[in-house]
């Protein structure tokens, strides 16, 4: 038993809302650190793409810390690198330093998010206890990554870029502190286990070669050297990642791992639900500022019926697994997401109102909240607490080549037809690409549902103790 549950609780979806909002918080605010830092078209993408590539290259080396060197201290590591990186990002003067800063964001996200992860699946109960900590824990991811786009909104238009940066650092700074004082301290590290050097280095070399290959494949083009060169080397240092956690004797990624039942599965229902839900926010974007004309501010504002959406999708399902189950709890969260992304494609023209879109953004909600909060929770079911990092972190790694894999291919499908049009056959082109990336996004909902059932079942609770 932990003392103080209720706060271990708060300060692990406190640090989870601080990964989520750096996710999107500055998208709204690229045009003016374009501008200010002397950023060129194509170099401003790596504001977005130094983040995603660290976050995505360093998860699973993230995962194996918390197994060997416990979660609170890999938990404050993140904070510390949080902190640090972006008091850096706020005081950049030019664009090299401000894409280092954003690398190390990515890299405190890829520690801290498996150790939240991690504690909220082992400091738990399984059961009510553990449904409600995901539940909590999921509102806070969810719902974050869309007060990050209202936030940066917010921030940027009231006290300029640098204010995106500059928030985060007494926020991570208060969580280093609070880790100490709440988080309990991990048990002895089991004779025998070790790092794994080789296994760690080609794992996050390979990881990130392949995200950079992912991130950089829509700008520079598919076939161009750097792309091709960076994928052919993931490849190869994820195959000989694979040689060496086969042969190792205490690998960085046991093989048995990944043939547990609800692990693999979840590593393909992660994969499929950041590859379509993930990608929504950024087509919602594209139709409120491209389509409808909102400014920073305006769109920030829009997002507010979705978060509030997310949020009672995420509390609700804890309560909803522990009555009927994970499984069934979960693929049905997913079909109802899978109906609000059909409503929402049908209802995005161009002269649509918003009110017209609340219908479809309330049900997305919903069940893209739910879905969050769940998937984790089934994909860690039954994995031995001492592997509990590791497998946090496959997860994660495949949540986040998920998202990049899927935002490629649906912007390619979004901006098919929009070459060489201007003005009003821009406007027509534009919404009917976003209409048919994210109906093409439902029909991949579908298939994580499918892929859900996979799960183990699990036990509902059939009578809940007072």
């Amino acid at each position: 038993m932990i003392r103080r549950p209720g706060a271990v609780l708060a300060l692990l979806a406190f640090a989870q809302l601080i990964i989520s909002l750096d996710y999107n918080i500055v998208y709204v605010a690229l045009p003016d650190i374009g501008r200010e830092l002397g950023f060129s078209a194509q170099s401003l993408q790596w504001v977005v793409s130094a983040y995603a590539v660290a976050f995505g290259g360093f998860l699973l080396l993230g995962g194996r810390a918390c197994d060997l060197f416990g979660p609170r201290r890999v938990f404050a590591v993140g904070c510390v690198l949080y902190a640090g990186s972006s008091l850096a990002g706020g005081l950049a003067a030019g664009p090299g330093l401000l894409v280092g800063a954003r690398a190390g964001q990515g890299l405190g996200g890829a520690l801290l998010f498996p150790a939240t992860l991690t504690l909220v699946g082992t400091v738990f109960a399984a059961g009510r206890d553990r449904n409600r900590a995901f539940a909590v824990w999921g509102t806070a991811g969810g719902s974050g990554m869309i007060l990050g786009s209202l936030l940066g909104g917010v921030l940027t238009q009231a006290f300029g870029w640098a204010a995106v940066f500059f928030v985060n650092v007494p926020l991570a700074a208060a969580a280093v502190v609070l880790a100490f004082a709440l988080l309990p301290v991990a048990p002895a590290r089991a004779p025998g286990r070790r790092f794994d050097l080789a296994g760690a280095l080609t794992a996050t070399l390979g990881t990130t070669s392949a995200v950079f290959a992912l991130v950089e494949g829509p700008e520079l083009g598919w076939t161009s050297g750097v792309v091709l060169g960076a994928a052919g080397a993931g490849a190869a240092l994820l195959a000989a990642f694979a040689v060496i956690e086969r042969r190792g004797r205490d690998p960085l990624l046991p093989p048995r791992l990944l043939r547990e039942r609800n692990l693999g599965t979840g590593v393909v229902v992660a994969f499929l639900y950041m590859g379509t839900f993930g990608t929504l926010l950024y087509f919602l974007t594209g139709y409120f500022q491209g389509v409808q004309g909102y400014g920073a501010l305006a769109t920030g504002l829009a997002f507010g019926v979705p978060m509030v959406a997310i949020a009672a999708g995420s509390q609700a399902a804890g309560r909803l697994a522990t009555r009927y189950g994970t499984r069934p709890t979960l693929v049905v969260s997913l079909g109802i997401g899978g109906a609000g992304a059909v409503l929402l494609g049908l209802s995005m023209t161009s002269s649509a109102s918003y009110v017209a879109l609340v219908p479809a953004l309330v049900v997305l909600g919903l069940g893209q909240g739910a879905g969050y909060t769940l998937m984790f929770g089934a994909a860690a079911a039954g994995i031995p607490q001492s592997a509990q990092g590791i497998a946090s972190g496959v997860a994660s790694t495949a949540q986040q080549v998920g998202g990049t894999v899927g935002l490629a291919v649906f912007v390619a499908v979004a901006n098919a037809g929009t070459a060489g049009l201007t003005g009003e056959a821009l406007r027509a082109a534009t919404v009917d690409g976003l209409r048919t990336a994210v109906l093409l996004a439902a029909a991949g909902i579908a298939l994580t549902a499918l892929a859900a059932l996979r799960f183990s079942g699990s036990r509902p609770v059939t009578k809940v103790p007072a």
